[in-house]
């Protein structure tokens, strides 16, 4: 086990460790998409470079190139672009689904083209289509409804080299720590590069993926509409006007996917507030974070795997750039319930319904929305919102003095 989680959890060194970069480093440019960004050093393909991987990430598509026929953005830049290209947004999705008469949840079926065709087989909602015939709309059957916001994939590299056994770890201390009170759930979901692999989930509100790849291909098929090498098949064919599979490769061999997913994994994390860190007040504040209970969850420090490591099936391997890394995201990367699920299930069994990953708080003061349906607006309301296995915690936190909640507030605003 190689973890790290403020002051609560013992600190195990294996090798030799180091901080991973941190920098908001890939700045959206009109011209020359990716040139003054910089990377995290994770080596590139043979003719790639980092700069082409973000203009890949930033391309806008056309129905002319396989875009829909329903959506919800024309790039993935669209709805990862805060403060830099592959961060979080305002923008985001809306889920909606019911329960069966046990109880379980249900995806719904979508009706579109007059009821002549359906969409079936997922929760997600397309807002967009690139024609009237295919737009999506909420039958009145579906009673769980949710928006969802658009997390950043900053970091997200240093996330993926992040070993199953270290995500178990958290979730066995929490247990042991709390007398279960405080149990996160970890879920083991298919890597689509590697058939008849799982491995335990870490992106998306659900965890509903495992892998950058298998996320990046979940994305286009999903939020874009373009049918890939793991998602080959539209939603639907109404309007569609260009042959899946719609992903191909370019000169270099490499597919938009592949692409997206080396963006990713060279991004640096979100860096803190430097200049306010070591201030006493800052000490003071993070110290209360601690107290109530809060990093029990919102881990302050994880170690990633060693450098050479397989993962995903032995599809990918851990580079110097990655291993051995030590990385503050504020989060465990389980589900739990605080009180606010909304209902929905992906890929996770049917207790996960009301559980959701704990958000990561790395690059937190770059967002002024907050909770996975971004209605809280305040750090403070959103705070107040936590219920279930955070009950315990939320009543210490009323349980403190108006300036030791002040403090933790100006230490959540360095994040």
């Amino acid at each position: 086990m190689a973890v790290l989680g403020g002051g609560r959890f013992r600190r195990v060194f294996s090798q030799s460790l180091k901080e991973a970069p941190a920098g908001f480093a890939t700045p959206t440019l009109n011209n020359n998409p990716g040139s003054q960004s910089v990377s995290n050093g994770m080596p590139e393909p043979n003719g790639d470079t980092f700069a082409r991987d973000q203009a890949q990430f930033e391309e806008a598509e056309g129905v002319d190139t396989g875009m829909g026929p329903v959506f919800n953005a024309q790039s993935c830049v669209a709805c990862h672009q805060n403060p830099v290209t592959g961060g979080s947004s305002q923008v985001t999705t809306l889920r909606a689904g019911h329960r069966d008469q046990n109880g379980n949840f249900v995806n719904p079926t979508i009706y579109i083209n007059g009821g002549r065709d359906k969409i079936e087989g997922r929760s997600l909602i397309n807002d967009r289509a690139t024609c009237p015939q295919a737009q999506e709309h909420v039958p009145e059957s579906e009673n769980i409804r949710t928006f969802r916001m658009s997390p950043s994939t900053l970091g997200d590299g240093f996330v993926e080299a992040i070993d199953d056994t270290t995500l178990l770890s958290f979730a066995a201390q929490q247990r042991a720590l709390t007398n279960g009170e405080i149990a996160g759930e970890a879920i083991l979901v298919p890597v689509l590069e590697a058939p008849g692999t799982v491995r335990v989930g870490r992106f998306g509100w659900k965890d509903q993926q495992a892998s950058l790849l298998s996320f990046a291909s979940d994305a286009y098929i999903n939020e874009m509409g373009i049918s890939n090498k793991y998602a080959p098949h539209d939603t639907t064919t109404v309007c569609k006007t260009t042959p899946d599979v719609e992903d191909h490769t370019d000169q270099i061999g490499m597919y938009d996917i592949d692409h997206f997913a080396a963006f990713m994994r060279g991004t640096m994390v979100p860096p803190r507030l430097a200049a306010a860190v070591a201030s006493p007040q800052i000490l003071a504040g993070e110290q209360v974070f601690n107290q109530v209970g809060c990093s029990l969850c919102h881990v302050s420090k994880i170690i990633t795997a060693a450098p050479g490591t397989p993962m995903n099936g032995g599809t990918f391997v851990i580079p110097e750039a990655l291993g051995n890394k030590i990385i503050h995201p504020f989060s465990d990367f389980l589900l739990h319930d605080v009180g606010t699920g909304d209902g929905i299930v992906q890929n996770g069994p049917q207790d996960t319904a009301n559980k959701l990953r704990t958000a990561p708080l790395w690059g937190l003061r770059t967002r002024d929305r907050y909770m996975h349906d971004g209605k809280s607006t305040t750090k403070s309301d959103a705070i107040l919102r936590h219920r279930g296995e955070a009950t315990g915690v939320l009543r210490r936190y009323l349980a403190l003095t108006p300036e030791q909640r002040r403090t933790l507030l100006q230490f959540l605003d360095t994040l």
